[in-house]
């Protein structure tokens, strides 16, 4: 079998998190990826390590091949032309202009390569109010509502977590490539694909916007903690066991009957207090009342079985601890173990979209800076090893 993207060849620009999630979506599923990095190599490499990179680093750029381009030079910018030639897709998510001011416009790269996709992940897209600022996850997550949905009622706006911004604007950057190289294969052209890191997080606000619009009368709290978003579901929230944590949710009348039967209260369905969705969320502080005092006496898991048993949503609240070592992901081949130089044996994402007919391929380490600059210049550009040579005397690559 073939992978899925077998003879697609392309060029990755990206940097921190979202534009090298895309690339390496594309290269799990069989992409030949080039990641141009600048003189020195992308911040990631080497931000909190020193010279060995980092493990975030590594995560996001396993089966890639690293070509070194200082393409603020105009002989870098010439070997750029030349790459980009030659390839079929381009990603960036380099701040807004900053392609233009190095003499790459994409309309231009565009023209030279009629075939050619160019990929672009921005805070805000490229055009818009806000699309000439510069942005980063938690920057986006302040505007978009996130951090402010974020928290306790009574408490300050938190930000969330996981860098899930800079992850999703990665996997959209993805099925944008994906669609248009599908467009293509009927139009025979390439085009511009643009994601917005702001754009993918107003769809996320679904629940919020819920209580919004659903009821506009209803005064409800900024904020919601572990509750639901638009406060219409409960059981809904995030519960102590013994051990820890266990989240429950109750998304139809079968559920919140099941939780009743778990705790080995049946009856509590017939109390008027809890009779029905609307009553529910009256006497919310009351619902989770009931549930606490019999989740503090357990163990999280024997929460989990109680209520699985009782086809419950439910589930542990991990630690990034437990969750680094997750059997299930790697049971799933989300979790793999790969081989570096220098740290040993490094556990890298495997790739979340399975295609059962499709080659899934090795996986292999992050390369080091600018390991395959010669190879890549004289078989995609065909440059003989003195060319090479001469940028390299020039610092033009490395």
């Amino acid at each position: 079998m073939k992978s899925a993207f077998d003879g697609i060849r392309v060029l990755e620009l990206g940097h921190i998190y979202a534009g090298p999630y895309c690339g390496l979506l594309l290269a799990q599923l069989g992409a030949d990826v080039i990641k141009l990095e600048p003189p020195g190599g992308e911040r990631l490499r080497y931000r909190s390590l020193g010279t060995v990179e980092t493990h975030e680093f590594l995560m996001l750029n396993s089966n890639k091949r690293s070509v070194v381009v200082d393409i603020k030079d105009g002989g870098g910018r010439e070997v750029f032309l030349d790459l980009a030639d030659s390839v079929d897709v381009i990603i960036e998510n380099y701040a807004p202009g900053a392609m233009a001011r190095f003499g790459l416009d994409p309309e231009d790269l565009m023209r030279r390569n009629p075939r050619l996709i160019y990929a672009t992940g921005k805070g805000y897209g490229l055009d818009g109010p806000y699309a000439h600022m510069a942005a980063m996850d938690i920057t986006v997550q302040a505007i978009s509502g996130t951090i402010s949905s974020t928290g306790m009622p009574d408490g300050p706006p938190v930000k969330a977590g996981p860098a899930f911004i800079d992850f999703g604007t990665g996997a959209h950057l993805f099925g944008g490539i994906a669609a248009a190289l599908f467009q293509r294969e009927r139009t025979g052209r390439g085009q511009l694909v643009d994601v917005a890191m702001h754009d993918i997080v107003y769809p996320t606000l679904a629940s919020a916007f819920g209580g919004i619009y659903n009821e506009p009368d209803r005064e409800l709290p900024e904020r919601t903690g572990n509750r639901h978003s638009g406060l219409a579901i409960a059981p809904y929230n995030v519960y102590p066991a013994a051990d820890g944590w266990v989240a429950i949710i109750s998304v139809a009348e079968r559920h919140v009957s099941g939780v009743f039967q778990a705790m080995g209260r049946p009856e509590l369905a017939e109390d008027p207090r809890f009779a029905d969705r609307f009553v529910r969320l009256r006497n919310i502080d009351a619902v989770d009342a009931e549930i606490e005092a019999w989740t503090r006496t357990l163990g999280r898991w024997d929460v989990v079985r109680a209520c699985q048993e009782q086809g419950v949503p439910c589930a542990p609240v991990l630690t990034v601890r437990e969750v680094a070592e997750d059997p299930h992901l790697r049971a799933r081949g989300m979790i793999r173990d790969v081989e570096h130089p220098v740290k040993g044996t490094v556990p890298v994402p495997g790739n979340p979209i399975h295609l059962a007919d499709s080659d899934e391929g090795a996986f292999r380490i992050a390369p080091p800076l600018g390991r395959d600059t010669d190879e890549v210049l004289s078989g995609l550009c065909g440059y003989p090893p003195e060319r090479v040579g001469e940028l390299r005397a020039a610092k033009a690559v490395e």
